[in-house]
């Protein structure tokens, strides 16, 4: 196979609507692409220039298909799947950029509550185990509410709220639905303000940060708003500090990571969770958005061995919103048709709106964040402003959405 691959490509591992930045980027250059995904319909194939339908976990298969062609280098956005793979691909082909090792522990949820631990963050009660009846039992034993999720999940999928001990074995159950260690992770539920940052390291600095604050659908775990936060001076640097330590213990010297958080009361902050790559969710638009920043730029050239700052200095200090878009029904769906598009962009101070979903495609309820099915951003020079934009598309762009059932399965309109 490796003989009708193009050399000198950059291999991408996965081609998610999440990796779409990533090839467009490699286009813009002139660099051809090799996509990994085992999915023959993934969103981002066709932007690619070949393309290996292995799931970005099986290394071997992947380095098998390859051979020995000559690469560019390798990169990954948004997906913990393919980390693993990142690291060991990158020492085999020998290439610009190798993915740290260490970072793996930030995809293992347990390990990284051990990691927090040792850089002397505050923390808060949990317990893990591969055995359901030991996390039921040790769960038991912790304050309530609590939250159950894989100790490998990500995009939410897995993770319940638990507010009493009879709902337990369910919760656990339905974590190791979606987690290919098995091992689930209970811990208590943290109160305070949720907060998001995303950081681009160099040379163990954090050369771009973004605070965000989070809004989430349903009231469950699933991201539907961001928006750049208005913090203190002192609480700003305050989470730095916090990310730059988390990234040093983590052996992220170079590249993107990012931090769910929470500030309690208190006023010390309890890191929730970390994700050693680029944020997900449309992060890089909101970047963007707000400060004129291109971090898919700056990954693809540190993927390349190349100078990446210039990347990352900010050219305008706005603020910036985000709404990820998710189905209005409950149960299954098929997408009618998009309402209000050109009105919604051409409102000033939108800057992008994706759509992912087209007429027929089938769309689930947004209850993880593989689920969504479009995105707007809006910026403004306030948060106020930026929030009021945001507010202003969303209302005008909608997903008409017809609920699937027996008897309207096969139905076409």
């Amino acid at each position: 196979m490796s003989e009708h691959l193009p050399r000198g490509a950059l291999i991408v591992l996965g081609a998610s609507e999440e990796q779409i930045p990533l090839y467009r980027e490699a286009r813009r250059r002139g660099i051809p692409t090799v996509a990994v995904d085992m999915r023959p319909d993934a969103p981002a194939l066709p932007l690619a220039d070949a393309a290996l339908n292995i799931s970005t976990r099986n290394t071997d298969a992947i380095a098998s298909a390859l051979g020995d062609t000559p690469l560019a280098g390798i990169v990954c956005g948004a997906s913990d799947a393919a980390l693993a793979s990142w690291h060991t691909l990158g020492l085999r082909y020998r290439t610009p950029y190798v993915y740290p090792k260490s970072a793996l522990a930030a995809a293992d949820k347990a390990a990284f509550h051990a990691i927090t631990a040792s850089c002397g963050i505050t923390g808060y009660g949990w317990t893990a185990s591969g055995d359901p009846d030991e996390v039921v039992s040790g769960a038991a034993g912790l304050r309530f509410p609590l939250v159950i999720k894989p100790a490998d999940g990500s995009g939410s999928k897995g993770v319940t709220h638990v507010i009493r001990p009879a709902d337990l074995p369910s919760a656990v159950a339905y974590a190791r639905s979606y987690s290919v260690s098995q091992v689930v992770l209970a811990e208590e539920f943290v109160q305070g303000r949720p907060l998001a940052v995303e950081a681009f390291m160099r040379n163990g600095k954090a050369l771009l940060t973004c605070v965000k604050d989070e809004d989430h659908a349903n009231g469950g775990f699933v991201v539907k708003r961001m928006r750049t936060a208005a913090l203190p001076p002192a609480t700003h640097n305050q989470l730095v500090a916090v990310v730059e330590r988390l990234c040093h213990a983590l052996g992220i010297t170079d590249g993107p990571a990012n931090f769910d958080t929470v500030l309690g009361t208190d006023g010390h902050v309890r890191v929730i969770e970390a994700n050693a790559r680029l944020g997900g969710d449309g992060i890089p638009r909101l970047l963007a958005a707000a400060y004129g920043v291109d971090v898919v730029r700056a990954l693809i050239a540190l993927a390349l061995g190349e100078p990446f700052e210039s990347h990352l200095a900010p050219t305008r200090n706005a603020h910036a919103a985000l709404e990820l878009i998710g189905s209005p029904l409950a149960g299954e769906g098929e997408l009618v048709r998009w309402e209000g598009v050109a009105e919604a962009r051409g409102l000033p101070g939108v800057t992008d709106i994706e759509l992912y979903a087209k007429q027929g495609d089938l769309v689930r309820p947004h209850d993880q964040s593989g689920h969504k099915i479009g995105m707007i951003v809006a910026a403004g020079p306030s948060v106020a402003e930026a929030n009021s934009t945001l507010e202003t598309a969303s209302a005008l762009l909608r997903p008409i959405v017809r609920p699937i059932t027996e008897a309207t399965k096969g139905v076409t309109t």
